[in-house]
């Protein structure tokens, strides 16, 4: 558990860890969180701002990579006091397999999202979660990932930094229950910084997929 104002964190010296997976969740109130990986004095080479409306209906997943160590996760739980949240980190080595795999752009399609741009992707109520995947061509990746329900109406919200979004990936996923959702990304780097972004179906209801028709309309 990390309470409201403090600080939690982990520390991994093995080189064959090459990835970490963060978990973050309430038991059903607002979560909010700063996520840093620590690279060396005062190097931070990847950096999150997380706000979920709710941490139970939709916890926080995702994956960061540590290539060369020694690395240490920090979570601050920067709400309030009577807001704590539990927080967990798993590694992965080269020994025991992946945490999560993450996959390539070969594995999904993919777009470029242009420096200050946005792209938006809806998706149908049986869609449980979806997968999102950044990457750049070795350039640095600042970018925020928006849940929505309705108009402007934010359910989960993570601005993510990284100094070079090909070494650095970021890959997340994020749960969806409900009808309405749509994932929205922009890029908030300058015009001269593009970033490829793959957002899919993660887990699907399937016996709720056969009842859907097209558009998301519900067959009696």
């Amino acid at each position: 558990m990390v309470q409201g104002g403090s600080l939690k964190t982990y520390a991994f010296e093995s080189p064959a860890i090459e990835r970490v997976q963060v978990v973050l969740k309430t038991e059903g109130r607002p979560l909010d969180a700063d996520v840093e990986l620590w690279q060396g004095p005062n190097n931070k080479p990847c950096k999150m701002r997380v706000y979920i409306e709710d941490g139970s209906r939709r916890p926080f997943s995702a994956t960061i990579e540590t290539p060369r160590s020694p690395n240490t996760v920090a979570i601050r739980n920067i709400g309030n006091l009577e807001f704590p949240f539990a927080a967990g980190v798993v590694a992965e080595s080269t020994f025991s397999g992946p945490v999560v795999a993450v996959p390539t752009n070969d594995m999904m399609s993919s777009s470029t999202i242009q420096g200050g741009a946005l792209r938006t992707y809806p998706f149908d109520p049986y869609v449980e979660s979806v997968q999102v995947l950044m990457t750049t061509d070795g350039l640095p990746l600042s970018a925020k990932i928006e849940l929505l329900q309705g108009p402007n109406n934010n359910k989960q919200v993570v601005e993510v930094y990284t100094e070079d979004g090909m070494d650095r990936p970021f890959f997340m996923i994020l749960a969806t229950p409900g009808s309405g959702n749509v994932v929205r990304i922009v890029n908030t780097s300058p015009v001269e910084f593009p970033l490829t972004a793959a957002v899919e179906p993660y887990l699907v209801d399937d016996a709720l997929n056969e009842l859907t028709g097209p558009g998301g309309m519900t067959w009696s």
